[in-house]
């Protein structure tokens, strides 16, 4: 049978179980930490044993994968998820491969490749990519098993087109799947679906992060009719659109039939630095932007709106195992 990649190893695609396809263990800004953290905000072994704790709170609750999308620009660092996944032996996490930016391309980017100032060939991205996929990340061993990029409210800048056009270069060259931030308000992810098919990826292997922060059933279906998945992703995130009305709009898609084209997630994660060091301020503005929540609560309220088990299976188990089956 197909396997993905793990950062304890392979896994049959069909063990996965039930998957959230959109959850950080940490997002931090690695100079940040360097700089900063240590001594002050940044305790490892602290950090370390809070993450187990919440990991083993979710996996308590009958998910068995996570696929964490943190790559260049939100603070990947893999020696530190493996310390954490032999610590939570019943949860797996996926990781991934990219970079992640909103404007710019990184500096160590920007003046290599094809038109730019050392351009010796091929974009040096996708090989770096490709790396990380095919040979392990950073020397760890640990495989990304998907690619992951943004594009924001400031659309298809010029650093932000090329990293996508790399991420579909490299799809096309490893089969990987691809994953992409997406700002919902200003219908993104049609700038996505766009650049991909033209690049000739399968748009099947393709999830539109963040689509489920719009309940704008015409733009969802547009989406979900070119094959692409809706990341319905941001659970708890109740600022940008409450549960409630992401309930109903996960439901009444359900209910038009395209419980074969969502994925359930909550794009939390068990520390961010973007609110500042103090750990209690995420759960004061938003105490719903937690792993526990689509357990909890999501999941009965989805039940109570009509969606079925097997829909509910359908988001959490078999379209993830479709997504990593290559």
């Amino acid at each position: 049978m197909p396997a993905v990649e793990t950062v304890r190893g392979p896994v049959d695609v069909t063990g996965l179980g039930p998957t959230l396809m959109h959850e950080h263990v940490f997002v931090l800004g690695t100079e940040n930490v360097e700089n900063y953290g240590a001594g002050d905000w940044w305790d490892e072994e602290e950090k370390v044993a809070d993450a187990v704790a919440k990991l083993r709170e979710l996996a308590a609750r009958g998910i068995r994968t996570i696929a964490d999308p943190t790559v260049w620009g939100l603070g990947r660092y893999i020696p530190r998820i493996q310390r954490i996944a032999a610590a939570v032996p019943d949860l797996d996490i996926i990781v991934a491969t990219g970079i992640y930016t909103y404007h710019d391309i990184p500096f160590q980017f920007l003046h290599r490749g094809p038109g730019t100032l050392v351009d010796d060939g091929p974009d040096p991205m996708i090989a770096d990519f490709t790396r990380d996929l095919t040979e392990g990340i950073a020397g760890t061993g640990v495989k990304a098993a998907f690619l992951k990029c943004a594009v924001d409210s400031p659309g298809l800048t010029p650093g932000v087109e090329r990293i996508l056009r790399a991420v579909a270069a490299t799809h096309r060259e490893t089969g990987a799947p691809i994953t992409v931030h997406t700002e919902s308000s200003v219908h993104a992810g049609r700038e996505v679906v766009d650049v991909l098919r033209g690049e000739g990826v399968d748009l099947a292997k393709v999830v539109i992060g963040h689509a489920g922060d719009s309940n704008d059933l015409d733009y969802l279906m547009e989406l979900a009719d070119t094959g692409a998945i809706l990341g319905m992703d941001r659970f708890g995130l109740d600022i940008i659109n409450p549960t409630g009305n992401r309930v109903t709009t996960v439901a009444a898609l359900c209910g038009r039939g395209y419980a074969d084209r969502m994925v359930l997630s909550h794009d939390a994660s068990c520390f961010i630095d973007w609110f500042g060091p103090d750990p209690a301020t995420v759960p004061a503005m938003q105490p719903n932007w937690n792993y526990r929540h689509i357990s909890d609560d999501v999941l009965p309220a989805l039940r109570a709106a009509g969606v079925t088990e097997a829909q509910l299976d359908q988001m959490l188990v078999g379209n993830p195992r479709r997504y990593f089956t290559r």
